[in-house]
């Protein structure tokens, strides 16, 4: 498909309407993971804090701000991903979608670019309410933005094989609240890798999650559990399997057409 051929403004229709969506729940999308953020802070960054002063040099406190934005931006962008294609197979408005005059590329282009929107905005608000808790300083702003939007539009893409896999609304929960939201916890969000036993060190190293929040932290502090290249080429092969997926779902039709 040609630039010229590309339905611009079909793909502006999608993604104006998820967008005109994620405003009417303005209080839930914004205003919540926000409190829940700063909870995180009182709890971790004070309690925690007060007795683990440092992690490789950095304060705890600011330590834990890659790891709460990118626990953030995951929970988010899968959410708003899964729910945005979900909603039109439960209310059968998906046959409309598809048999309109915009092409597959358009529609996960203008889902997936809504999810993720959503959640780099969200990010961002976190990244500056973590500011008034302790004083930041991104070293590398340009990998930072590079890490959080590349994350963000994986785990949309991610959130979208959600939810077109999804037979019921407790399926959109399933792998977010039992998979993602652990291996979250145990990828060194809240904690430095060598601070564990070689042996669980090297079983942590399987978790994919370590990889997307040491590159992240990386671009704040300069220290990383892993190489930075290695967090970067896991982070593009992450993005690229799920977009292999979205493909095979749209030229096998899997549970779109039936």
């Amino acid at each position: 498909m040609s630039w010229l051929d590309f339905n611009r403004r079909g793909v502006w229709a999608i993604y104006h309407f998820e967008m005109a969506r994620f405003r009417r729940t303005l209080l839930q999308s914004l205003v919540t993971p926000v409190m829940t953020t700063s909870l995180y802070f009182v709890v971790f960054g004070s309690a925690i804090g007060s007795r683990m002063t440092q992690v490789g040099g950095v304060p705890y406190a600011a330590f834990i701000v890659p790891g709460l934005i990118m626990l953030s931006l995951f929970t988010e962008s899968l959410s708003n991903a899964s729910f945005g294609i979900y909603f039109p197979k439960f209310t059968g408005t998906i046959y409309e979608l598809l048999s309109a005059p915009v092409s597959s590329l358009e529609i996960v282009l203008a889902y997936v670019g809504a999810a993720a929107s959503k959640s780099i905005l969200l990010g961002l608000i976190i990244l500056a309410t973590a500011s008034l808790f302790v004083p930041l300083h991104i070293l590398h702003p340009f990998w930072m933005l590079a890490f959080l939007i590349l994350t963000a539009a994986t785990f949309s893409l991610f959130g979208f094989i959600i939810g077109i896999w999804a037979k019921g609304f407790e399926h959109l929960q399933f792998i977010p609240m039992l998979i993602v939201t652990p291996l979250t916890f145990l990828g060194g969000a809240f904690y430095s890798i060598d601070m564990l036993p070689p042996a669980w060190r090297t079983v942590t190293l399987f978790n994919p999650v370590v990889y997307l929040i040491s590159g992240f932290r990386w671009a704040f502090f300069g220290t990383a559990d892993v190489g930075v290249g290695i967090s970067l080429s896991m982070t593009l092969g992450f993005f690229g399997l799920c977009l292999g997926l979205v493909t095979w779902i749209f030229r096998t039709g899997y549970r779109l057409k039936n």
